[in-house]
């Protein structure tokens, strides 16, 4: 009870002091609270004591200063479209709201980057460069954030020919957790000085600080555009094109693959006419000659491995329906069961891989019994499983559970990784030792040199260590244990 009596003190007085400092920016009210308590995630929502809507990098700057002082857990928050509970506050402290943090500070169409804050999101981005020949290719399907889609190293449907957000970050500016300022790099698009903390923070999910602003990589608007989509009679003959499409050197912008499952659930929700049969979406970017030239190539690659009614969709409206559709799979997986929950999970593999690995969690979603989609940007070995749950039976998520494990130990079995793109969070924290063995008593060493009083997003990313103990519940020193 004591222990207890101190924490909520230094609590109160962490609130009272940035009270003081934010007033109206500083929120306690349920409401706000609330929102800002979870992600789109089956996982469970946690309260943030204090929300504050940031609205330049000093706030940011002086909120973590006082959190520091105070030993106050932060949680930096996007858009809270996030699928592996990162934004969920678990120890509670201040959420900090980044979503007004959205101007976008400078665009060079010679040097094809852009610097943003944190908060510009993605479609706001692309919008702003439309006069420009420019845009940015990550995609995760949702209008995410950008400084949420480099905390969480996103992806997304054009990662095949584009890469990630690893690939296309240049720089970053980050608020450490003592309320020191870096700039992780200038615009060079290659350097060989110094340690690569670009990428460090690319992926940390707000436990090494908190990102403001990020330098961009921009590519050139293609003269063309089309899409295709191909029926095939099984996973095998799917993946098999695809992979003899990457193999053959062909640059597809899009690979996407939908399971008969999947493509049921998108006829009905977007109204398509699909054959209900493993499925695949392509997309070409290029000159017009080009792009109708990798088309042709794969509709051969296709058919030769059982493809069906290859469909050639240069016309815009009909390229936006199919691609729309797509991306709103996990709303029609949703729909599949009015009332449900889905709970949306991936790995990827080596593209060697790919094939054996989908084709085991396919075999085990059918003998589990329960309704789960697949989807996956397969160009580059990523798929996604959507468990659709009935919330008022428990024991579909139980087997849920169990399915998901299998297909991570699986993924792992093949050198790949417990998460693609959604990130670790609080979902994938228990096999971060399993994928990377000791080198988790390394990423502690470097939580612990950046962040010695675990106040950043404190409970996501990293699991209890043998070599390190996290505190457990508000404030704390990480202490090596002896």
């Amino acid at each position: 009870m004591a222990l207890m009596s101190q924490l909520n003190d230094g609590k109160g007085n962490a609130l009272n002091a940035l009270t003081a400092r934010f007033g109206e920016s500083l929120s306690t009210a349920t409401g706000m609270r609330h929102s800002h308590g979870h992600d789109e995630s089956y996982h469970p929502a946690a309260l943030p004591d204090a929300v504050l809507m940031a609205k330049r990098r000093d706030d940011v700057i002086d909120a973590v200063r006082l959190c520091h002082e105070h030993k106050l857990p932060i949680v930096a928050f996007g858009t809270g479209t996030g699928l592996e509970g990162s934004v969920n506050p678990v120890y509670g402290g201040l959420s900090i709201d980044l979503s007004g943090m959205n101007q976008i500070l400078r665009i060079s169409q010679e040097d094809q980057d852009c610097t943003v804050e944190a908060g510009v999101t993605r479609k706001q981005l692309n919008s702003y460069l439309r006069d420009t020949g420019l845009f940015f290719p990550i995609d995760p399907g949702v209008d995410a954030s950008i400084g949420g889609m480099t905390a969480t190293r996103a992806s997304g449907t054009n990662a095949v020919r584009y890469g990630t957000m690893r690939d296309n970050v240049f720089a970053l500016t980050a608020v450490l957790a003592d309320g020191r300022v870096i700039k992780t790099a200038n615009r060079a698009r290659k350097s060989a000085a110094g340690y690569d903390l670009t990428r460090l923070f690319v992926g940390s999910e707000g436990t090494l600080g908190i990102i403001t602003d990020i330098t961009l990589r921009l590519h050139g608007v293609p003269e063309a555009i089309s899409a295709a989509v191909c029926a095939f009679p099984s996973i095998a003959a799917a993946i098999e094109t695809v992979v003899t499409t990457i193999q053959a050197g062909i640059p597809v912008a899009r690979v996407e693959f939908l399971d008969e499952a999947q493509v049921a659930a998108c006829n009905r929700f977007s109204g398509l006419s699909l054959k209900e049969t493993p499925t695949l979406f392509f997309e070409f970017h290029g000159s017009k000659a080009s792009a109708a030239e990798q088309a042709e190539s794969v509709r051969m690659i296709a058919l030769d491995a059982g493809g069906e009614d290859f469909d050639w969709a240069a016309e815009p409206d009909r390229r936006a329906a199919l691609w729309r559709a797509r991306h709103d799979a996990l709303y029609a997986s949703k729909a599949m069961r009015p009332g449900a929950v889905v709970w949306a999970t991936d790995v990827c593999v080596p593209i060697s891989h790919l094939a054996e690995c989908l084709i085991k969690t396919k075999e085990d979603i059918v003998a589990s019994g329960l309704a789960a989609p697949i989807v996956g940007h397969v160009g580059d070995g990523n798929f996604h499983v959507q468990f659709v749950l009935d919330p008022e039976r428990p024991e579909e998520l139980e087997i849920a559970k169990a399915v998901n494990s299998r297909m991570i130990e699986r993924a792992i079995a093949f050198e790949g990784t417990s998460t693609g793109e959604h990130g670790v969070g609080i979902g994938k924290i228990g096999y971060m030792e399993a994928e990377h063995g000791a080198a988790v008593d390394v990423m502690w060493q470097l939580k612990n040199a950046l962040d010695p009083r675990n106040i950043l997003n404190p409970g996501k990313m990293l699991p209890a260590h043998a070599g390190f103990a996290a505190a457990a519940i508000f404030g704390g020193q990480l202490s090596r244990q002896r």
